[in-house]
């Protein structure tokens, strides 16, 4: 009962019968408790990083736009641009570099996304044994790759030449849409793949957002599609972000193999034209800056709807 009786505050001694100002505090302790605003400061160290690495990345391409279109005792001329459509190649290897993308992007991510989602539901502990093989194209060289890949390549004609999977060889090497580049390229994506499919997992519950599903009555495929997908947006747009950017700038593997996309290409016509291959170079970061930024709009799409049902603070009741 002595601690729940209020104490009555201390008051100061009648001086002249006046009431003493409670309510006002000693100004000592008001200047101690506010103290002063202070205006911020200039983020100076910021502004010169941006502005650094700025000039790195864009004096380059500026004074590769101007050797494009400064022709020495001649003036200014926009004649490597306006050759490049009716360049002989241009057309067909860029098609061809975007197909292989794509081709690229599905097949990764229909590798990826069941494999990984069924590891985080059925098997947790065979999570290592997952990464280190989708990591194992980091250590394994692109010449290495390449290498076993010609040599399965010659050694499949000489030994199934009387069997149905001779055609299959001779379908994979296509130069028109060569299989075996996808192959090869969902194999270097695969780290990328994994690394952004499986931060994206481990951000969401997916055990209760699987059982809540199935608990609904939601087939397998429902479940992936309409539940899990929608969720992963972002990865799903970052690994295919990496794999656009991987394949439109690979060179080492399709030249050896002897095909000639888009990279190929531009190293093909270089020694006859080097302006318009300076220009090529151009434009396909042009273009591929712009596939990234729809790869990006695509995943911080504001449309995107939670699978989890959304409470209002104001239908909680408090007891």
């Amino acid at each position: 009962m002595a601690a729940m009786t209020p104490t009555p505050a201390p008051t100061a001694p009648d001086t002249g019968g006046s009431a003493p100002d409670t309510g006002a505090a000693p100004t000592g302790l008001t200047e101690q408790v506010r103290a002063p605003r202070r205006r911020p400061r200039p983020r100076i160290w910021r502004g010169a990083v941006l502005l650094l690495a700025g000039a790195y990345f864009l004096v380059p391409l500026l004074a590769s736009f101007v050797f494009t279109v400064h022709v020495p005792g001649q003036g200014i001329g926009f004649e490597a641009y306006t050759q490049l459509l009716a360049a002989d190649g241009f057309t067909e290897s860029m098609l061809l570099s975007l197909g292989l993308a794509a081709a690229t992007i599905a097949t990764s991510l229909l590798l990826a996304v069941p494999a990984l989602v069924a590891v985080r539901l059925g098997s947790p502990r065979l999570r290592p044994v997952v990464e280190v093989m989708c990591m194992l194209p980091l250590v394994v060289p692109p010449i290495a790759l390449v290498t076993g890949i010609t040599t399965v390549l010659r050694w499949g004609p000489d030994h199934l030449s009387r069997t149905p999977l001779y055609q299959t060889f001779l379908a994979v090497q296509d130069e028109r849409f060569p299989v075996v580049l996808v192959l090869a390229y969902t194999v270097l994506a695969l780290p990328f793949v994994y690394r952004s499919l499986d931060a994206g997992l481990r951000a969401i519950d997916v055990p209760t957002l699987v059982e809540a599903a199935r608990s609904c009555g939601a087939s397998w495929p429902y479940v992936v599609l309409r539940v899990l997908l929608p969720n992963l947006r972002a990865s799903l747009a970052g690994a295919a972000f990496l794999t656009l950017a991987l394949v439109l700038g690979e060179f080492t593997i399709a030249s050896l193999l002897g095909f000639r996309p888009f990279a190929v290409w531009i190293v093909t016509i270089s020694g006859a034209h080097a302006r318009m291959s300076v220009a090529v170079s151009i434009l396909s970061l042009l273009i591929t800056w712009l596939l990234l930024l729809v790869l990006s709009r695509a995943g911080t799409n504001p449309a995107t709807v939670s699978s989890a049902p959304s409470t209002s603070p104001t239908s909680r009741k408090e007891p």
